[in-house]
């Protein structure tokens, strides 16, 4: 089998507002592609995204929570735990590639996988917040901020799908609370990620409440605006989009 991938990519031109896709893989499940200029990116939609399964687990973060717990069931506490600086290293690294997908997941709307792999991410800072030499811990601890910011806006974004506005805001403005909250570190980018992603929640919540729960009321004023206009190729395609909704 050739090792060329030359006919992919010119069956996938390079575009840079539409470059992410998910397909069905040889073995039927599914994987996430990304076109860059130079080639091809394949994460898999579960698991870690590079498909590798560090000790038999399915991740890096839970081979180590399963050392913790083996620790914790000897010693009768986790007193004494400690992560290792290849561990915190391999830690990180895992992180890196979480990160990498659920961008990716967000700009695809795929919520319940974002909040899926930000918990992830969390779970990554509480261990070395815990057990990690300050250093190695605030290497990653300093990018909490925009980690929770991420994981509280899929969670909100999933309640206003469901048009659940009020659960969405209640998230935001908790999540408000714990970021303003969350123990000083002394890097610029933990300054600068715990400010912006305090004013992007604020403005999420901004938008939330200017947009109605019931998406037929929003476009019933738009039919009767596009009416009242006599601009009715407008009015002709949102009495279409009212007549699909549930």
């Amino acid at each position: 089998m050739s090792s060329d991938i030359t006919g992919i990519l010119d069956d996938w031109p390079y575009d840079g507002d539409d470059n992410v896709r998910i397909i069905e893989a040889d073995d039927g499940r599914s994987v996430l592609q990304v076109r860059q200029p130079l080639g091809l990116e394949q994460y898999e939609m579960d698991g870690r995204p590079d498909g590798i399964r560090p000790g038999g687990y399915e991740t890096f973060l839970e081979q180590l929570e399963h050392r913790l717990a083996e620790f914790e069931s000897s010693h009768g506490s986790d007193e004494g735990f400690e992560i290792s600086e290849e561990d915190a290293s391999s830690l990180h690294n895992e992180g890196i590639i979480f990160y990498y997908r659920y961008l990716l997941l967000f700009q695809l709307s795929d919520y319940d996988r974002v909040i899926r792999d930000t918990g992830h991410n969390l779970r990554i800072c509480d261990l070395l917040e815990r057990f990690a030499q300050k250093d190695e811990a605030e290497a990653v601890l300093q990018f909490k901020p925009y980690i929770y910011r991420m994981h509280s806006v899929s969670q909100a974004m999933s309640h206003v799908q469901r048009h659940e506005n009020s659960e969405a805001r209640s998230i935001l403005e908790s999540a408000i609370d714990v970021i303003e909250g969350m123990q000083e570190i002394d890097t610029p980018a933990f300054q600068f990620e715990r400010v912006r992603s305090v004013n992007y929640l604020r403005s999420a919540i901004e938008q939330i409440e200017e947009s109605p729960d019931d998406p037929r009321s929003q476009l019933q004023t738009e039919l009767n605006e596009a009416v009242e206009q006599e601009d009715y190729e407008r009015a002709a395609n949102l009495r279409d989009r009212i007549s699909e909704l549930p």
